[in-house]
C-alpha cells in the first residue's frame, strides 16, 4: 500500500468532502465554545526522518497527548480504547495507514476530531507538529508546533495540549501528576512496541524497576502474560496494583479474568461481585454469569441467566449477552427461553455460527424440524466445525464451555466506542461485504488464491448468502484440485441463488471426481436456464462421452 505523508491529511479530508458532495473550504478555526464535547482520536505521530533514536516517540506521542488532553478535561480516546477499536476493525496497530483509513477509523469510533502529527530531531532538538481536524467539517481546529530537548518531552506535549484546549483551568501540577519519570515512560512504550514477548517483558520490568509505582506497566504485563497463556504471572502482575491507584478498577477486572481462566471460580465471583457493587456494568455482570455457569449457581449468589439478563438490559446492542442468555437457558433445559434469546442473538449478529447451531439444536428439541435444519445448515456454511458437532450424541449435542466472557477492559469511552462500532457495522455490513467480494474477485482473476479466499471468507462472514462469493470459493478449490471442497461451496452458491455459471462449475467439479452422471445433471439444468449456453453444451458433451 502506498502511504502518503500525514502532513497531507488536511487536504485529504477536504478532498473526501468534495468527493462526497460536501464542498467545503479547509481553514484554521478556533474550537467551538458550545455544543457537545468533542471526542478526540489521537493517532501515533510520524517519525519524519525515520530516526531510530526516536522510533518509540511515534507511539509515545499519541499516548502522552491523549493523557494530557484528558487531564485538561478534554475527551480523548485512550491508547487502550484505540487498540480495542483497531482490533475490532482488524487494523494492525503498527500499520502505516493511509489518510483515508485514518479518517474512516475516526468516523467509525465516533470521534469528532482526529489529531495527527509528525516529529523529528534537528540536532538535539525535538520538533513536534500536531494538528487537530474536525471530521464533520474537514476544518483544522489547531495547528501547533513545539520544540525542545527530549528530556523536556512532557513539557513539550503539555504545551501542545494546552494550545488545543486553551480554556482549561487545570494546573501544570494536575497534568504532571500522571507522568512517570521519562526513563520509565520510554521503557514502557518500548515494551508496548516490542516484537517478542520476552523483549516486552524485559522493557516493562525495567520500567517498574525505575518506578515501582508506575501501575500502568503492570496492566501491560498482564496483556503479555495473558497472550502467552501464563495466567498465574498475569494475575500476579495486576494483584500488585494497590486499591488507591487510578488503575485499580481495571487491574481488578483483569484479575477477575485471570481467576476465571484459572477456574478459581469463587475468587473470580468475589472479584467481579465487588466491581458490580461499585458500578454494575454490562461486562462485569456478564462475567458473573460466566462464573456461575462454570461453578454452578446457588440461591444466595444468583443464577447465570439472572446475570446475563442484567447484562443484556445494560447493553442491548451486544449479541454476546443474548447468546450467553440463550445458551444458559439451554443448559437449564428451558428450551423455549433458549430459542427466544438465541433468536435475539442471531438477529443482532447473523454471522454467529455458534448461535445458529445452538438455536438449531433447541428448535429440533422443540419439534420445529424445518427451522432446525435451516439454522444448522447456516451454521455449517459459516464453519465446517459444526459438521463435527452434529456427530455428537443427541444427549450432548451442544458442547460445554461456549459461554463468552468479556475481556474488553472497562474504559471511560469504551462502551460508546463499541456502540458506535456496532451501529456502523450494521449500517455498513452489506457495503463492506461487497467491498471484500469485489477485492476477492480481483484477487481470483489475478490467481492470488490465498488472498482471494481470505477476502471471500470476510465477505461471507458479513453476508452468508452471497452466491457469487460461494461460487468464487468453489472455483478456487476446483483449480487447485480440491474437487470435494469445490462441490460443497458450489452447492451453497446454488442454494443461495441459482445461476448457469454455478451449475456448469459444479458439473466440472463432478467431472474431476469422475462422476459423469452428476455432471450431466448439472449441464442439463444449466441448459434449462440458458438453452444457448456454450459452456453448458460443452460440459454436457464431455460428460456424455
Amino acid at each position: 500500500m502506498i502511504r502518503r505523508s500525514r502532513t497531507a491529511l488536511a487536504g485529504a479530508v477536504c478532498c473526501w468532502y468534495v468527493a462526497s458532495g460536501f464542498s467545503r473550504t479547509l481553514v484554521v478555526e478556533t474550537r467551538a465554545a458550545d455544543g457537545p464535547p468533542a471526542r478526540i482520536l489521537v493517532m501515533p505521530f510520524e517519525n519524519v526522518t525515520r530516526s531510530s533514536r526516536i522510533f518509540w516517540l511515534g507511539e509515545a506521542s499519541a499516548v502522552l497527548l491523549a493523557d494530557d488532553l484528558n487531564a485538561l478535561d478534554d475527551h480523548a480516546i485512550t491508547r487502550e480504547e484505540r487498540r480495542q477499536a483497531f482490533e475490532r476493525l482488524q487494523v494492525p496497530p503498527a500499520a502505516a495507514l493511509t489518510d483515508a483509513t485514518v479518517i474512516r477509523i475516526g468516523q467509525l469510533v465516533g470521534a469528532s476530531q482526529v489529531v495527527v502529527g509528525s516529529l523529528q530531531l534537528e540536532n538535539d532538538t525535538l520538533v513536534v507538529r500536531a494538528r487537530s481536524i474536525a471530521l464533520d467539517t474537514g476544518r483544522i481546529q489547531a495547528d501547533v508546533t513545539e520544540r525542545g530537548p527530549i528530556p523536556e518531552l512532557f513539557a513539550i506535549f503539555e504545551r501542545i495540549a494546552r494550545r488545543m484546549v486553551p480554556a482549561s483551568s487545570r494546573s501544570s501540577e494536575d497534568v504532571g501528576r500522571q507522568h512517570p519519570s521519562i526513563g520509565a515512560f520510554e521503557d514502557y512504550i518500548k515494551g508496548l512496541l516490542a516484537d517478542t514477548p520476552a523483549t516486552a517483558i524485559t522493557y516493562l520490568n525495567a520500567a517498574l524497576k525505575l518506578q515501582p509505582t508506575f501501575d500502568r506497566v503492570r496492566l501491560a504485563l498482564w496483556d503479555v502474560y495473558s497472550d502467552q497463556g501464563d495466567l498465574p504471572r498475569a494475575l500476579a502482575a495486576v494483584d500488585a496494583v494497590p486499591s488507591n491507584s487510578p488503575w485499580a478498577r481495571r487491574a481488578r477486572f483483569l484479575a477477575g479474568l485471570s481467576q476465571l481462566g484459572l477456574k478459581k471460580y469463587d475468587e473470580a465471583f468475589a472479584t467481579f461481585d465487588a466491581l458490580a457493587g461499585q458500578q454494575p456494568t454490562a461486562t462485569v455482570l456478564n462475567n458473573l454469569g460466566v462464573v456461575q455457569l462454570g461453578r454452578g449457581a446457588t440461591p444466595q449468589t444468583g443464577s447465570a441467566t439472572y446475570y446475563f439478563d442484567k447484562a443484556a438490559q445494560s447493553d442491548p446492542n451486544d449479541p454476546d449477552y443474548f447468546f450467553n442468555l440463550g445458551y444458559a437457558y439451554w443448559q437449564e433445559r428451558d428450551t423455549q427461553a433458549a430459542i427466544y434469546w438465541l433468536r435475539e442473538a442471531v438477529r443482532r449478529n447473523p454471522a454467529d455460527g455458534e448461535a445458529h447451531f445452538v438455536l438449531g439444536t433447541a428448535l429440533g428439541a422443540a419439534g420445529s424440524t424445518a427451522e432446525a435444519a435451516r439454522e444448522k445448515e447456516l451454521a455449517r456454511r459459516l464453519s465446517s466445525t459444526y459438521e463435527q458437532w452434529e456427530k455428537r450424541p443427541a444427549a450432548d449435542a451442544v458442547p460445554k464451555g461456549l459461554e463468552r466472557a468479556k475481556s474488553d477492559v472497562e474504559l471511560p469511552h469504551a462502551q460508546r466506542i463499541e456502540t458506535t462500532l456496532a451501529t456502523s457495522e450494521q449500517r455498513d455490513q452489506q457495503e463492506l461485504a461487497t467491498f471484500y467480494l469485489n477485492r476477492g474477485r480481483r484477487q481470483f482473476q489475478q490467481e492470488n488464491d490465498r488472498e482471494a479466499i481470505a477476502d471471500l471468507d470476510r465477505a461471507l462472514y458479513l453476508s452468508p448468502y452471497l452466491a457469487e462469493a460461494h461460487l468464487l470459493v468453489g472455483r478456487i478449490h476446483l483449480r487447485n484440485g480440491r474437487a470435494r471442497e469445490a462441490v460443497d461451496a458450489l452447492k451453497i452458491s446454488l442454494w443461495s441463488a441459482e445461476t448457469v455459471e454455478a451449475h456448469v462449475t459444479l458439473g466440472e467439479a463432478y467431472l474431476q471426481m469422475k462422476d459423469a452422471g452428476a455432471a450431466r445433471t448439472e449441464a442439463e439444468r444449466a441448459l434449462v436456464l440458458a438453452p444457448t449456453s456454450a459452456e453448458a453444451k460443452g460440459l454436457l458433451e464431455r460428460a456424455s462421452r
